[in-house]
């Protein structure tokens, strides 16, 4: 079970779908893992609670 995370402030459904698919796909040809098999979990942040820099990204 190959997995991919990403952590990142929040992503429309729309966008969640894209980026697991190409995510996906790039890995499975970098790889040679069959794309079936690939797990991807979208950890959404709100954007008061990540921080770049020392700042807030609700405060950029």
């Amino acid at each position: 079970m190959p997995t991919i995370t990403l952590d990142m402030a929040p992503l429309t459904k729309e966008q969640k779908a894209q980026i697991a698919k190409e995510f996906t796909e790039t890995a499975a040809k970098v790889t040679g893992i069959d794309a079936s098999l690939f797990y991807v979990f979208v950890n959404e942040h709100p954007r008061d609670s990540i921080a770049v820099g020392g700042r807030l990204l609700s405060e950029r």
